[in-house]
């Protein structure tokens, strides 16, 4: 079992009782679809249990009844029988690890689904709150600790406790003051294994911990190797990484070691109590309360107990430590949905007018972001957004985009309060096109038509031409079946945010928001972005957030948000001749 000495519980994956029978419960009643595999795989190990304990059942058979007496048939007979008993045991062995494979990486597979299925169902301020790296920690090394479970741990597990507990039984049957006997090394089995699990806990801990520095620094080095390069750091940090490895390596030694003084201990007491077993059988023999067969059956037997008892030991730590996965990936699953649908929401089907009534919002207690919004758009209307860094823009247009729900007040959509419309109707309505547009692996087809997957390909086409971006994808070697590459980086920035304005034409939404769609874009490329953002902004209702006053000179009216706060409303020249908060910014931006 030496081949999962990496994983370990530390204190915060411990559960107690009540906690580990709530997730063995959960568990059951998930894996209720495999009921039946179960049962064949349950059926298959005890019936191998039987099968393995008939060996030196025969072989006693074979010296009592054969050799000893010189009875050829019986001797011939024990010999068939116990070839037969291995060969089914084979058998039945077979059917227990392919059943239970099923039951475990079906399992797996519909656990995977349901956190995935969650996390996407999840809102913003779920991610505000969760660091994305135990995110992806949920589904790769806490699922890794069941995989491990599934693969060897728990058919290991159960057959190594039914062949202990038989083995036991067969033996008291068999002589039990030979068994009295050999119980006096227990107490040196169960000191050292609890010496095991208390070290070994300790010893994993660590190891893993030096895994997750590893790892960190490996992440690091490569992806920042043109930083590493452009200041010739390669030398140090490989050091760095050199380091880290061997914190790795000693944790490691570490585990190793305790394994090396356990292992060995369960070996010579496994050797010492076949040693009394047979000087004390011996004695039995000449006494006449025991046969030579006997005392043959129950030392074979007596050797078959001490792997079980080093796999029960050292199982005891992965089944522990996937225990506190499941809890952690149940409370995953668990995890309210903080925006969700109401039971009967309603559709939206008006122009796309916009009301925002004595809005505020938080982010928590100590963070408040926006104070006493009133704020009107009308259906067709194009309001631009500005202001300092961090003022609140951002934050207003996701209230409208229903990203987050208000603190305080109500956000309409002519005249619904966003709170009762269905998601489908909202994200049909209301697009956002975000500031850097995420690209998926696949052609520039494939992403522009993951906004409406029902989309033909000439609808594709059209919502492209409609934006005026026909060229743009042209002039690529495939055209729109083009190869995006991961995150898009065979693209360039302005073609990309190109495609995120063709996904919002696709949809043809009554309300767009624009938060600084611009703002990453190349001065090379802006001015191709930019026509098509006034080809996707004509006869509908449009919030820009912009960074470049230019964009909220052409809107209808602007809006300036400082500290929070609606400061301004009106159009470009209104504010200009104020003199106020918008003029100031606007001349600063002028000067740059």
């Amino acid at each position: 079992m030496a081949w999962r000495m990496s994983l370990g519980v530390g204190e915060d994956d411990q559960l107690g009782v009540d906690g580990a029978r709530r997730v063995a419960a959960r568990t059951a009643r998930l894996t209720r679809p495999y009921r039946g595999r179960m049962i064949a795989a349950l059926v298959a190990l005890v019936l191998w249990t039987l099968l393995t304990l008939a060996g030196p059942l025969l072989v006693r058979r074979a010296i009592d009844q054969g050799l000893r007496v010189g009875d050829r048939g019986q001797l011939n007979l024990s010999v068939g029988l116990y070839i037969a008993a291995a060969a089914a045991a084979y058998l039945t062995y077979r059917l227990a690890i392919v059943n239970l494979a099923h039951v475990g990486e079906g399992f797996l597979r519909d656990l995977r689904n349901r956190v995935f299925s969650r996390m996407l169902r999840q809102s913003l301020p779920f991610y505000d709150r969760e660091k994305s790296g135990v995110l992806v920690s949920r589904m790769t090394s806490d699922i890794d600790s069941l995989q491990d479970l599934v693969q060897f741990g728990l058919l290991m597990f159960v057959s190594a406790a039914l062949l202990l507990g038989s083995s036991a039984v067969v033996l008291a049957v068999l002589s039990w003051q030979l068994l009295l006997v050999c119980l006096v090394s227990t107490p040196l089995i169960v000191a050292a294994s609890i010496k095991f699990h208390r070290d070994s806990n300790r010893a994993y801990l660590a190891v893993r911990d030096s895994v997750g520095t590893t790892l960190t620094s490996l992440q690091e080095g490569i992806s920042g190797v043109r930083i590493v390069q452009a200041f010739a750091r390669e030398s140090i940090e490989a050091n760095r990484f050199a380091d880290t490895n061997r914190r790795l390596y000693r944790s490691h030694m570490d585990s190793v070691r305790i394994a090396a003084w356990y292992l060995p201990i369960i070996e010579f007491t496994g050797a010492l109590t076949t040693a009394i077993a047979l000087g004390v059988g011996g004695l039995l023999i000449g006494m006449d309360l025991l046969t030579l067969g006997t005392v043959a059956a129950f030392v074979l037997i007596l050797q078959s107990l001490f792997g079980p008892v080093q796999q029960l030991s050292q199982l005891f730590n992965l089944v522990q430590s996937a225990t506190a996965a499941l809890n952690k990936i149940y409370e995953l699953i668990d995890e309210p949905v903080e925006i969700d649908e109401i039971a009967d929401p309603v559709e939206l089907t008006g122009p796309g007018s916009i009301q925002l009534e004595n809005v505020g919002f938080a982010y928590d207690e100590e963070s408040t972001v926006l104070t006493s919004i009133d704020l009107s758009i009308a259906a067709g209307e194009r309001l631009a957004l500005v202001g300092p860094t961090g003022a609140g823009k951002s934050t207003l247009a996701k209230l409208v985009a229903r990203f987050y729900d208000p603190t305080v007040g109500t956000v309409r959509v002519d005249g619904v309060d966003l709170r009762t419309v269905s998601y489908q109707s909202l994200r049909s309505e209301i697009v956002v096109v975000p500031q850097e547009g995420f690209l998926f692996s696949g052609s520039i087809l494939d992403n522009i038509r993951f906004a409406r997957p029902s989309a033909t390909d000439a609808e594709v086409v059209a919502a492209v031409a409609r934006i005026g971006a026909t060229e743009i994808f042209e002039k690529l070697p495939d055209g729109l079946a083009t190869e995006v590459q991961e995150r898009g980086s065979r693209l360039s920035a302005g073609e990309r945010q190109v495609v995120s304005l063709a996904r919002a034409a696709l949809v043809d939404p009554a309300i767009l928001i624009l938060d600084e769609a611009t703002s990453s874009i190349d001065p090379g490329t802006e001015a191709l972005v930019e026509r098509a953002m006034d080809a996707l902004m004509t006869s509908r209702t449009v919030i820009v957030i912009a960074h470049r006053l230019s964009t909220a000179a052409r809107c209808d009216r602007v809006g300036v948000i400082a500290d929070g706060r609606l400061v301004e409303l009106g159009r470009h020249d209104d504010l200009i001749e104020a003199g106020r908060n918008y003029a100031d910014l606007f001349a600063a931006w002028s000067r740059t």
